[in-house]
């Protein structure tokens, strides 16, 4: 949803009051309250949520639009990026292999028009004249509070006459069978243009919490039909013609902008230097793109496995120069350990031989007298023995 007009007539408070949350909030002012020098493009997304049902809403503003001295071509920006939008559309429905296609389309825009009560600037006519075929416009009276309900009144039919006699083409409602819609949607054309008040403050009236402005002579409530045409809008974008909005976006200024762009046709009515694909040719484009994509990312693959492979390799020599210190190092350990056993070993020996050396001659000297001792008492028992005999 698209939403422009000049700064100061309330827009980021009325977007703030319909969908019921501060997607401008306070602190950071929206971006119609900034001041810029030239216009721009501005895009905020919120996700809205009521009775379990999720609503993704894009808010676009334009913020500088119509504060310039002069502001020829102003409208050019918003012109450029509801036409860029068609063309992402275009782009990923002309696909060979198409899969879900974000529809990031303008489906409305609310033009606010100030309350002036003088019918509209030049400024209104020709920007709206601009974009009347490329979008659905929705024209708002800003800030209707500040008006009686006869000048409202007077200042809606000013603005018709002046949208009809400027061939300006607005938001149409769709015609219907049924006669309640019908009815309902006769009340609703009625309202055409929509005058509007939003206020983000909850006043107590009546012991009742409610959305409103409250000055010296009484209290305008938002969500009243007596008061404003708040509810009737919010009903409409929200709830009865949402679905038609985007029906018309598509079927109609979507279409209009794709029979002229693949007709070789710019929107000026120019005729364009791209000439028309052949869907042939668009394939075999598309399958070269493919394969360059694939070439490219296979490279970069055999980069990254050649990078890995270096580090792995040179991770694998780090250890085994690693492991070939530790060896050397054991070895030299190991035989630092022999020589050492084999010295003690050595000066075992010397000592072993030096012990035996030494005590030896003793123990000779002694087993030889022990055997001389016991052959002596031999004698002696024997010559005992022979005197024996002799007597």
């Amino acid at each position: 949803m698209w939403y422009s007009g000049e700064s100061g007539l309330g827009k980021s408070t009325l977007i703030n009051s319909m969908f019921l949350t501060d997607i401008y909030s306070t602190e950071y002012p929206g971006p119609s309250h900034r001041v810029k020098k030239t216009v721009e493009v501005e895009t905020t997304k919120v996700l809205l949520k009521e009775n379990g049902v999720n609503l993704s809403l894009t808010i676009v503003d334009t913020p500088g639009f119509g504060d310039a001295v002069d502001n020829s071509d102003c409208w050019q920006p918003i012109i450029n990026y509801i036409e860029s939008k068609y063309q992402e559309y275009l782009n990923a429905e002309s696909m060979v292999h198409r899969g879900s296609i974000e529809d990031s389309r303008i489906q409305c825009c609310l033009y606010f028009i100030a309350p002036s009560g003088h019918g509209l600037k030049t400024l209104d006519i020709e920007f709206m004249k601009r974009i009347h075929d490329k979008v659905n416009i929705i024209p708002l009276i800003a800030k209707a509070d500040t008006m009686t309900s006869e000048e409202c009144a007077l200042f809606k039919r000013t603005i018709l006459n002046e949208i009809a006699q400027n061939k300006i083409k607005i938001y149409e409602f769709p015609d219907c069978d049924d006669e309640e819609e019908k009815k309902s949607h006769k009340l609703m054309k009625a309202r055409v243009p929509f005058a509007v008040v939003g206020s983000n403050t909850l006043i107590e009236v009546n012991g009742k919490k409610i959305r409103g402005r409250r000055y010296p002579w009484g209290i305008v409530e938002v969500e009243n039909l007596e008061h404003c045409d708040f509810i009737a809008l919010r009903n409409m974008l929200i709830r009865t013609h949402m679905q038609d909005l985007k029906d018309v976006t598509n079927n109609v200024h979507y279409e209009n902008y794709r029979c002229l762009n693949l007709a070789g046709v710019g929107a000026d009515g120019t005729s364009n230097a791209i000439p028309n694909k052949n869907p042939l040719s668009q394939l075999e484009e598309e399958k070269k793109e493919h394969e360059l994509k694939m070439k490219k990312m296979e490279k970069e693959m055999e980069q990254v496995f050649e990078v890995k492979v270096k580090e792995k390799m040179q991770k694998l020599k780090d250890s085994e120069a690693d492991l070939q210190c530790r060896h050397e190092q054991m070895i030299k350990t190991l035989q630092q350990q022999k020589n050492e056993i084999e010295e003690k070993r050595k000066q075992f020996e010397k000592e072993k031989a030096a012990f035996e050396s030494s005590n030896g001659d003793t123990t000779i000297h002694k087993i030889h007298v022990d055997s001389n001792s016991k052959e002596h008492l031999e004698c002696k028992e024997k010559k005992k023995e022979k005197k024996k005999g002799l007597f």
